[in-house]
């Protein structure tokens, strides 16, 4: 992960608290809380309760990160290190998402506790998996990211035609998300968004079990 982005990151953190400093009188003194699938607010709160839950989500963001930018630390693959600055990335990733998460939550309280934009979240999470698949084929076999089956792990060349295909759907499959779910309806966005999940994670472990197998026969 370049300087600039390490520089970011941080304030970034921070930047759902400055918010809710700045909207911290635009408040209601009940909030909502929770939104169901469809974006609509089914629980509310006191504005207390929304700073206790921004901190507890930003202590997350926090932990979330250095987890990721330091995980090859403690992998006991030998490539663990070639897999730092690529996992560091996807932290910073993660990040945005969660930051951009909380600041929406702050908007929506601040102006009447307006509805989710379901589609708007699902959009933000398949960008995110597209940004995902876009390093995917270049991560090392490691315990820690990735597709770590038994028989990825136990190969090399599984590992990288796995991730190779798996990058490809997730990159893919992610820009579809994030372009189609901002103009679906709630109920249909959020058949589309798992299906398409469930279809780019299934795809990789199938083809990967097929490729061990079919290594497995020549061997033996």
């Amino acid at each position: 992960m370049n300087s600039l982005l390490k520089k970011m990151v941080w304030p970034l953190m921070a930047a759902p608290a400055i918010y809710l400093a700045i909207a911290w009188k635009s408040l209601p003194e009940k909030v909502a809380m929770h939104f169901n699938l469809k974006g609509e607010a089914d629980r509310f709160g006191s504005r207390n309760e929304l700073i206790t839950t921004i901190i507890i989500m930003t202590v997350v963001n926090m932990i979330v990160y250095l987890l990721l930018t330091n995980i090859w630390r403690i992998d006991p693959k030998k490539n663990a290190a070639e897999n730092r600055n690529r996992i560091a990335t996807i932290g910073f990733a993660t990040v945005v998402l969660l930051s951009a998460v909380m600041c929406m939550i702050i908007y929506s309280a601040s102006r009447g506790n307006i509805n989710f934009s379901v589609g708007l979240i699902f959009s933000g999470v398949g960008l995110f998996f597209a940004i995902l698949g876009n390093y995917l084929p270049n991560m090392k076999p490691n315990y820690f990211a990735g597709f770590r089956l038994p028989w990825t792990l136990e190969n090399e060349e599984n590992w990288r035609k796995t991730h190779q295909l798996a990058g490809r759907l997730w990159f893919s499959g992610g820009l579809i998300l994030a372009v189609i779910c901002l103009f679906l309806p709630a109920e249909v966005a959020i058949i589309v968004f798992f299906t398409i999940m469930v279809t780019i994670t299934l795809i990789p472990c199938v083809y990967s079990y097929r490729l061990y197998r079919q290594q497995k026969n020549i061997h033996s």
